[in-house]
C-alpha cells in the first residue's frame, strides 16, 4: 500500500521482528513492557550501542579519539556503558559531570563545554581535573582565581566560534553571531589572557553544527576547522595537545533521508591526521558525537488507550506524547512538522492492505500539539496495542517537558 512516488523512511533494520512483534534487546515488545511494569517507556538496546561504536571505529582512523556527548542521552546506565566503549565524555553541566565521574569516566578525557558556566561548576571542574572549554574572557578570570585557591592549574581548551558554518546542518552552532565559544577575531586577546593567568592550555574545540547527513559538508567543516586551528596555534602559550573537530553526524528521522556514508569522513580525517604530524605534532584529534552514537538504538513505547473516529479520521489516543517525546511531536508546533518513524510494535510483519489504515497517533494532553504521528499508514490498532516511535535514543526523556500538565513521568531502561 506504499505509494512509490512518496518518500519513505530509511530502512529501520536495527530491530528484528519475531512472531509479529518488535524485539528490543533480545526481548519481544509485549514481554519487555510487562518487565518494565508500565507504559510509556524508553528502551535502549545495548548491543546496538556497542555495534555503532564498533562500526564507527572501523570507519575512522585509529588515531582519532571518540568522545560521547552525553547531553544526547544522560541516562546513567547509558553513560556507564558508553564510558567503557568510547575514549572520553563531553559534559555540559556540573550535573552531567557528576554522572560521568560516577560512571568511572577518566577525568583526563572529560571535557566541559557551555556558554554560561557558574562559578561553582568551574570550581568542581578544576577540582575534578577535567578539561574546561573556555567560552568567554570571564571564564579566564574565574579560572585563574579558582586555580590559585585550589593550588591546581585549570586545564583549558578554547571553544572557537569560527567564521564559517556547517552547511546542511539541522542546527548551526558556529559562524556568525553566536552565544557559543569565542569569536575567532577575539582569539589573540584571549590567548594572551590565558598566558598571563597561568592556565594549562591544551587546545581548541570547534563545533560548527549538528544533525548533518551530508558527508561532503562535514568534511569541508573539518578541513576548515583544522586549517583554523593550525593558524591559531601560532599564538598559543603551549603546544596544542587537543583538537576537538566536533561531530555533526546526523541520523535519518524523516521520509527521504538516508543514513550518512562514513567512508568519505574517515578518509578525510586520515588525511588531516597525516598533515597534523607536521603541523600539530603533539595534538590528538577528537570527534564528539551524541545523537549519532545513541539515537537509532532507542525506541519510545506508549500504549493505545482509546481508538476514536472523528469525521472519518482515526485517532489512536495513547498514554504517552509531547511531554515525554517533545521532538517527535514537533517541538511545541514547528512550522513544518514531519513524522518520526512509527509502528504498532505488537502488529509487525507482512500485512495486506485490508489490515492497514491511515491513523493519527496522539497523546493524552489537552492540546492539539500532542501529536506523535499524523495520518500515518499503520496496522489497524486497538486498545492495549503498543505504539513504537523509532530513532528515540537521543534527545528524548531528558529533553522533554515531563512536568507539563501533571501526567506521570516515563521510565527508561537499558536492555
Amino acid at each position: 500500500m506504499t505509494d512509490r512516488s512518496v518518500p519513505v523512511h530509511a530502512p529501520l533494520t536495527q530491530f528484528p521482528v519475531h512472531g509479529g512483534e518488535l524485539v528490543v534487546g533480545g526481548i519481544p515488545l509485549t514481554q519487555l513492557a510487562a518487565r518494565v511494569g508500565q507504559t510509556p517507556f524508553y528502551a535502549y538496546d545495548r548491543a546496538q550501542l556497542r555495534q555503532r561504536v564498533a562500526d564507527l571505529r572501523a570507519a575512522l582512523p585509529a588515531s582519532v579519539k571518540l568522545h560521547y556527548a552525553m547531553k544526547a542521552n544522560p541516562m546513567p546506565a547509558v553513560v556507564g556503558l558508553m564510558a567503557g566503549l568510547v575514549d572520553g565524555i563531553d559534559v555540559a553541566s556540573a550535573g552531567e559531570l557528576k554522572v560521568a565521574l560516577d560512571a568511572d569516566a577518566d577525568p583526563q578525557e572529560i571535557s566541559f563545554a557551555g556558554p554560561g558556566k557558574r562559578d561553582v561548576e568551574l570550581r568542581q571542574a578544576v577540582a575534578a581535573g577535567v578539561l574546561v572549554n573556555l567560552e568567554s574572557m570571564r571564564e579566564v578570570g574565574l579560572l585563574a582565581g579558582i586555580s590559585n585557591a585550589l593550588g591546581l592549574a585549570a586545564r583549558v581548551a578554547v571553544r572557537v566560534n569560527p567564521d564559517f558554518e556547517l552547511k546542511g546542518s539541522g542546527m548551526k552552532m558556529g559562524g556568525g553571531p553566536k552565544q557559543f565559544g569565542v569569536d575567532v577575531e577575539q582569539m589573540p586577546e584571549l590567548m594572551a589572557a590565558i598566558g598571563r593567568a597561568g592556565l594549562a592550555f591544551e587546545g581548541f574545540h570547534l563545533f560548527a553544527g549538528s544533525q548533518n547527513l551530508r558527508p561532503e559538508s562535514i568534511c569541508e567543516a573539518q578541513q576548515k576547522s583544522y586549517a583554523l586551528a593550525v593558524r591559531l596555534a601560532e599564538a598559543t602559550p603551549l603546544p596544542v595537545k587537543f583538537l576537538n573537530l566536533g561531530g555533526g553526524f546526523g541520523i535519518p528521522y524523516f521520509p527521504g533521508e538516508q543514513r550518512i556514508d562514513l567512508q568519505p569522513i574517515g578518509d578525510n580525517l586520515a588525511a588531516l591526521a597525516e598533515r597534523a604530524k607536521t603541523d600539530l605534532p603533539q595534538a590528538s584529534f577528537v570527534i564528539e558525537l551524541g545523537r549519532y552514537l545513541v539515537g537509532e538504538a532507542g525506541v519510545y513505547v506508549a500504549r493505545v488507550l482509546d481508538r476514536k473516529i472523528s469525521r472519518g479520521q482515526v485517532f489512536l489516543v495513547t498514554d504517552g506524547g509531547l511531554h515525554h517525546h517533545l521532538s517527535a511531536s514537533g517541538n511545541f508546533g514547528q512550522v513544518i512538522r514531519k513524522n518520526y518513524p512509527v509502528a504498532i510494535g505488537n502488529r509487525m510483519g507482512a500485512l495486506d492492505a485490508s489490515e492497514m489504515e491511515s491513523a493519527s497517533v496522539v497523546g493524552p494532553l489537552c492540546t492539539p500539539l500532542d501529536l506523535l504521528g499524523d495520518r500515518m499508514v499503520l496496522p489497524t490498532a486497538q486498545e492495549g496495542d503498543l505504539v513504537v516511535v523509532f530513532q528515540s535514543g537521543a534527545y528524548g526523556a531528558s529533553a522533554s517537558p515531563q512536568g507539563f500538565l501533571g501526567h506521570p513521568a516515563c521510565v527508561e531502561v537499558l536492555v
